[in-house]
């Protein structure tokens, strides 16, 4: 909802909000994968754990973009004003 209300450029915003859907879709894969390495993979295993890791990574750096374009946005509000 705050997107509708930032003033930005329509691009910017479909791009926050794709962002924004990216970070929630990576972190339901991140949930599935882990999820399936439980299960095939009860006891400790090596190649789980960097599946898992990987996993959260991926979680990680989505954050990280949205976080970027997030901070890009608000530059552009603050110094366009």
């Amino acid at each position: 909802p705050l997107l509708y209300f930032l003033p930005l450029p329509l691009l910017f915003k479909g791009l926050l909000l794709a962002v924004n859907t990216l970070v929630l879709v990576v972190e339901l894969l991140n949930s599935a994968i882990e999820s399936v390495v439980d299960l095939v993979s009860p006891d400790y295993n090596i190649y789980a754990k960097r599946a898992k890791d990987m996993g959260s990574a991926a979680v990680l750096f989505s954050l990280l973009l949205a976080l970027v374009l997030w901070v890009l946005a608000f530059l552009d509000i603050y110094f366009s004003s």
